[in-house]
Formats: structure tokens, sequence, C-alpha cells
């Protein structure tokens, strides 16, 4: 009975090197699936704003533009539709791009142009937006069947090495002289 009694239970050393070689083994499939999994919910960002900026675009495009104020009684005039408003500089220094989000001061005047898009997002932004106008700055009456009348892009740096993703997106004008878009977003090195 007293030889029962002593009896002890528990793990051996080789057991519990076991159990922690399978939590390593685990954990190093695991973190980088994780990371990879961030890095993929990070860019969603980018193609969400680049069809913001086609939207904001379109809206513009299609709008008229009177800039001339209030014209005399009597006098004929034409509201100007199918306009642009030149290209955009980037919504944040591409020499400042890192992994963090940045909140960007929409009313410094390089961005107001921005604001013809109706694009100014309050949240913190991993990416640098930019607009280019393939028409002269601000021009009206662009034709149906333009090749390319914006590029919008993306460029960020989701880890906070040398390397970045960039993200493209081109519109153009079809027949009906209505703004429409590439099918797919452009992507270099998505997830650096």
């Amino acid at each position: 009975m007293n030889k029962l009694l002593s009896k002890k239970e528990g793990f051996t050393l080789i057991e519990l090197m076991i159990v922690v070689a399978i939590i390593g083994i685990l954990a190093a499939i695991a973190i980088p699936a994780f990371v990879n999994y961030v890095k993929r919910s990070k860019t969603s960002e980018a193609g969400t704003n680049l069809k913001g900026l086609f939207t904001g675009a379109a809206a513009y495009y299609d709008a008229e533009h009177w800039p001339q104020g209030v014209p005399v009684p009597g006098a004929v005039v034409a509201a100007s539709s199918h306009c642009t408003p030149g290209s955009i500089g980037p919504s944040r220094p591409l020499a400042a791009l890192d992994d963090a989000k940045v909140v960007v001061n929409w009313e410094l005047a390089a961005l107001l142009p921005y604001k013809e898009f109706s694009f100014a997002p309050q949240d913190g932004l991993y990416y640098a937006y930019t607009v280019t106008d393939v028409t002269p700055a601000g021009a009206c009456g662009v034709a149906p069947l333009t090749a390319s009348v914006y590029t919008f892009s993306a460029e960020g740096n989701l880890d906070g090495d040398a390397l970045t993703s960039r993200f493209e997106m081109a519109a153009a004008t079809n027949a009906d002289n209505a703004l429409y878009r590439q099918p797919g977003i452009f992507e270099v090195s998505p997830l650096e």
C-alpha cells in the first residue's frame, strides 16, 4: 500500500519537449500566414479608394461647370461639360511612405482638387493617392472614345522596407462620352 501512495505521476521531460516542438512548428507556420493576412487586409484600402476616386471623377466629368458667374439677362450662354480638373499630386509625400496610417489634411492647397472628386477620407491612409489627367488641365468638352482620360494610382509601403506596392486603375470615355474604368486594378508588388 505504501508503494501505491508514493508513486508520482506527471510528464517526462521528453514529453514536454515534444509539446514545445509542436507549438514551435505551429507558430512558425501561423505567424507568416497571419502577417500576410494583415497585409492583404491593408491592401483592400487601395482598391476601395481607387474605385471611390473613379466614382467622383465620373460625377465631375458628367456635371455642368459654369465658372463665369451670373450671366447677363438675354445673353446666350452654354455650360461646359465633360470636364477634367487636371492632375493631382500625391495625397501624402511619397518619401514618407511607411507602414503606419497617416491622417491627411485635405484642406492643404495642393490637395483641394481631391474635393472635386468628393474624395477626402477622414480615416488614416496607408497609401498615397495620385490622379494623372491625360487631357490638358481643366479641359472641357472631352470627346467620346478618348483612349485614356485618367490614371488613378495608390502607392504604399506596408512593411517599412525599401520596396513599395503600387495599384493603378485607368479610365477612358466610351461612345456615349461617359467615363468608364478598366475592369480590374493593375497591381505591382501588392504584398511587397
